[in-house]
Parts: structure tokens; C-alpha cells; sequence
């Protein structure tokens, strides 16, 4: 672990009372972790930003009833193969699944993984969290 260093940060007033509303409502013990967090968000998004090597999940919502719409999701899975390291498919109720999709590889690939079956006719909905492999993070 890298040594602590304590530094000052200036903020006005109304801003400091609103991060520390925002701390108490994510349950952070103290305004250093909060700070760490947020640093770290933007370390994660700058490596994304900058076409590195990264991980993510990709989730969706879909009725596996739609006609070939479990196709249409199986084909571009495999159009990007490379940069996913699993599926989990999970029954919701009759008709509704939930897919998580692992990605690893560089964050342009998977973005367009993202994009393509997030335009895929029919699929209810998706979502899209960005991940580090933590080779840039201190």
C-alpha cells in the first residue's frame, strides 16, 4: 500500500454542505473515502475514454417468446466473442429472462457490443457498467 498524504482542498460552503449530504446518504464514514471514490470513478472513465484494456457487464431484459430475438442476441454475442468472458441467463417468469454479460478487452469493442444489443428490436431494456482490471488504479 502507497503512503498517506494529507492535503487541503478550499470548497465554498453551499458545495461542501451539499457533498456532505451526498456522504451521509452513501453511508461513507468519512469525506476521505468519499473523495477516493470519486477519484477513482474518473480514473475508471479515463481508461475507458482512452481505448484501454477493461472490464464490464452488460445486462439485458427480454421475452425469449419474441420471435428470433434470442437469435438476434446469440448472433452478436458471437460477432463479439474476443471480449466476453460469460453469460448467466436468468428466468424472471414465464416469458422475461435477464442476461449478464461479462466483458474483458479494449473499451471501444465493448461499447459497440453494448450498443448493438441495445438496438436490437424488442429487447426491453439493458444497462451498462463500466469496469477497471485495476492496472491503472493505484
Amino acid at each position: 500500500m502507497s503512503e498517506l498524504v494529507r492535503f487541503g482542498v478550499s470548497l465554498e460552503d453551499d458545495l461542501l454542505n451539499k457533498f456532505d449530504r451526498h456522504i451521509k446518504r452513501q453511508k461513507y464514514t468519512n469525506r476521505s473515502e468519499a473523495i477516493r471514490d470519486l477519484i477513482r470513478e474518473e480514473l475508471v472513465k479515463k481508461e475507458w475514454t482512452e481505448n484501454k484494456e477493461v472490464t464490464g457487464a452488460i445486462t439485458l431484459v427480454y421475452d425469449h417468446h419474441t420471435r428470433e430475438l434470442v437469435t438476434k442476441v446469440l448472433d452478436v454475442q458471437h460477432d463479439y466473442h474476443a471480449c466476453i468472458l460469460s453469460t448467466q441467463h436468468i428466468h424472471l417468469d414465464h416469458h422475461n429472462c435477464f442476461e449478464i454479460i461479462v466483458t474483458k478487452g479494449k473499451s471501444k469493442e465493448i461499447e459497440e457490443l453494448y450498443q448493438k444489443l441495445k438496438s436490437i428490436k424488442n429487447v426491453k431494456h439493458t444497462g451498462f457498467m463500466m469496469a477497471t482490471k485495476g492496472n491503472y488504479l493505484p
